[in-house]
């Protein structure tokens, strides 16, 4: 009897002893500052120029969120391509085992664009920012004319000091301000009203006539905001948020809208604006 209450007791002993909690005594770790971030952002040399395509590397125990001014890569190690030529900055912020946030900013030499990328957003933000305006030096500014016939206002045609009267405030004295990072568009009224949204571009929609001519060389999307009097009279007073680009350079920008159904011939709207 002695012998069966000892290994009944040594059983129980048992039991509560696998019952027992095992801790995680795992250490989180110590969060570091900016200064200890260990990063790099490396420009491929390209026949002896820096290229565009930067090769971005984090060796530090945090996690990892770039921002290429573009998009945004949460690798540790990535490679991005970069859009504009010149100083480029790429922000990182890390995420300390303690839920701190630290951030650090690098500077990146670019010295061609050897890898393609589309021009127009070193054209439109001068890798930056960069502002537009409406061109004034021109016969009209905004109006209609044929889709795939003209390239600027034909039709109605108005002029810069005649935009109030179809968005107030969106004529003389307003600006537009197209930020590369984030892909930013700022509308600034002339009466102080600011409206922000976002933008983008595709460069593979183009519109090309019989001949085989091109007439617009991509698309530009708008998100949030429209470009100056970015509407359709004829569908009443709709916003555009989708533009042909007919020309974009250093300091010239058409762009245009064709109404739903449109041939050629047919109804489009036309912007005529110039870098500020």
């Amino acid at each position: 009897m002695k012998h069966f209450l000892f290994a009944l007791c040594s059983l129980y002993a048992l039991l509560l002893l696998g019952c027992e909690a095992i801790e995680d005594r795992m250490e989180l770790g110590t969060a570091i500052t900016a200064d200890q971030l260990q990063l790099t952002a490396t420009p491929l040399v390209v026949g002896g120029k820096k290229s565009n395509k930067v090769i971005l590397d984090n060796k530090s125990p945090v996690l990892s969120s770039w921002d290429y001014g573009i998009g945004l890569t949460q690798r540790k190690t990535d490679t991005v391509l970069l859009v504009s030529t010149g100083e480029n900055e790429i922000i990182f912020t890390g995420l300390n085992p303690d839920g701190s946030k630290i951030t650090k900013t690098l500077q990146v030499t670019v010295d061609e664009l050897t890898y393609p990328v589309p021009l127009e957003w070193g054209l439109l933000t001068n890798g930056s920012e960069k502002n537009w305006v409406w061109d004034e030096t021109k016969p009209a500014v905004w109006g209609n004319g044929g889709y795939m016939g003209n390239s600027a206002p034909a039709w109605w045609a108005l002029k810069v000091a005649e935009i109030d009267g179809q968005a107030p405030g969106e004529g003389a004295g307003a600006k537009m301000v197209f930020g590369l990072r984030g892909a930013t568009l700022t509308k600034l009224k002339s009466t102080g009203q600011t409206e922000v949204g976002s933008f983008s571009f595709d460069m593979t929609k183009k519109v090309t006539l019989d001949d085989g001519t091109v007439w617009a060389k991509g698309k530009l999307t708008t998100k949030g905001v429209t470009v100056l009097c970015g509407k359709s009279p004829n569908e009443g007073n709709a916003p555009v948020y989708e533009y042909d680009i007919l020309l974009i350079n250093d300091t010239e920008m058409i762009l245009a809208y064709a109404e739903p159904g449109a041939a050629a011939w047919g109804t489009a709207w036309f912007w005529v604006f110039r870098a500020e």
